[in-house]
């Protein structure tokens, strides 16, 4: 096969697809990709990502790779606006659980699949807390364009995402180490024996990813929201995020750039801690990468781990740091963490809001709910959430949130079974009492 790589051979610095704008052609209007809505017959007008293939220009039709990605809505959420501190009617939440695999994770998937299947690839492999392996499976084993070897930690996984890649064929490594360990081992096995890799060091996935937000303006008429908010791991969605919000200002499509904010899990909070704590910045690329090495190096000295229980974002070393820093500066962004307990706290008023989400996911609504306390966030300004995955990802979570001893304390968040006898009346008279 061709050649896939991810890294500066000088600086090691990750890669970035850049257009020629000049040269692609590109649709009148934006309502030009909301027409092809219609063509339920191409797969590629059917898909969430490749509808907007003019924004994707580096794939030629016919090498596209789907399997229905990113048919995916935005919702508005007056019962969780209310719990984020919102007017009813300000809160959106952009709903990723219902592709495929049940994440985000396939919009960026089908986008690196397609460029190696250009490339020629017959193996590819990816590092995954669970969510990447389930959704590079899923493209292997519905394609059957090429085989997939997926590297998990020892640390947690949740079982949901665990299963998804052991049902669809793919060969599946668990290491000693956590996902940091993984990714590092997956890079280097890649290099040697130039293995197609598909993590988001990939800059073919995080092209995918921008179709996310290309969806969410769709919701919006293409009136930007004041805020984007999305949950942090390895940073690449808001590495994406921010990309598409500069490509379409430079094009013309948007008027403004909505700020946005990335949320991490306290028990993995490298970018809070470099960013808010430490004064991190893009600085116009102009980074200071001694001050990243020397938090690494503390944190190695110090033993720390990533931990939390959103395993979806327990990341102490996000690969996509640098981009991140570039679409905070793009977006005039904030970067907030919120623990454990009040991740699930908001799960559980997403989900009983309707939407069934994986614990990363929550840390979104976590932390608008936060910066709305902070007054960063105003009551009448718009916001859209990114649930990342499906409740079913992690029902582990879920269950235990709500049982007898689990975290859910709060009469209006916790909803635990009740325990009835098997009796007809003792049945009345509970529901009786549920009114």
């Amino acid at each position: 096969m061709g050649e896939a790589l991810v890294a500066c051979a000088k600086c090691g610095g990750l890669l970035d697809v850049v257009y020629d704008w000049g040269r692609v052609g590109l649709p009148s209007s934006p309502a030009a990709f909301e027409a092809r809505w219609s063509n339920r017959r191409d797969p590629l007008d059917a898909s969430g990502v490749w509808r907007f293939r003019e924004l994707l220009p580096f794939a030629p039709p016919e090498a596209v790779v789907t399997i229905g990605e990113g048919q995916t809505q935005l919702r508005s959420s007056s019962a969780v606006a209310e719990f984020v501190g919102l007017r009813p009617d300000r809160l959106f939440l952009q709903y990723e659980g219902l592709n495929p695999s049940g994440s985000f994770k396939d919009n960026g998937m089908t986008a690196a699949a397609t460029h190696a299947r250009m490339i020629g690839a017959r193996l590819t492999a990816c590092a995954s807390t669970g969510n990447t392996s389930a959704s590079l499976a899923v493209f292997g084993s519905t394609t059957g364009l090429f085989g997939t070897v997926v590297f998990v930690g020892s640390g947690k996984i949740a079982y949901g995402k665990l299963s998804q890649a052991l049902d669809y064929g793919a060969v599946t490594l668990q290491i000693e180490g956590d996902f940091d360990d993984a990714l590092i081992r997956v890079r280097e096995v890649c290099e040697a024996r130039n293995i197609y890799l598909c993590n988001s060091v990939n800059p073919f996935r995080l092209e995918g990813q921008k179709a996310i937000m290309y969806r969410v303006l769709e919701g919006l008429d293409w009136n930007p929201p004041d805020w984007i908010v999305v949950p942090g791991g390895n940073l690449g969605n808001s590495s994406a995020f921010g990309k598409a919000f500069a490509e379409l200002k430079e094009l013309g499509l948007i008027d403004r750039i909505p700020r946005m904010a990335v949320i991490n899990a306290t028990g993995a909070n490298t970018l809070y801690r470099l960013y808010e704590q430490q004064g991190l910045r893009w600085n116009g690329g102009a980074v200071d990468a001694a001050a990243i090495e020397r938090f690494y190096a503390q944190m190695d000295a110090e033993g720390r781990r990533a931990q939390t229980l959103a395993s979806a974002i327990e990341i102490n070393r996000p690969v996509n740091l640098l981009k991140c820093l570039r679409a905070l500066e793009t977006t005039d962004g904030a970067v907030r963490q919120v623990s454990d307990a009040e991740i699930l706290d908001a799960k559980a008023r997403v989900g009983a809001g309707g939407f069934g989400c994986e614990p990363a996911s929550a840390a979104a609504v976590a932390g608008a709910r936060l910066l709305v306390q902070e007054g960063l966030i105003a009551r009448d300004e718009r916001v859209v959430c990114i649930l990342t995955g499906h409740a079913l990802k992690d029902p582990q979570a879920t269950v235990e949130y709500h049982s007898p001893g689990g975290a859910g304390t709060g009469a209006r968040s916790s909803n635990r079974p009740r325990v009835v006898a098997n009796d007809f009346d003792r049945i009345m008279e509970v529901l009786e009492e549920i009114g």
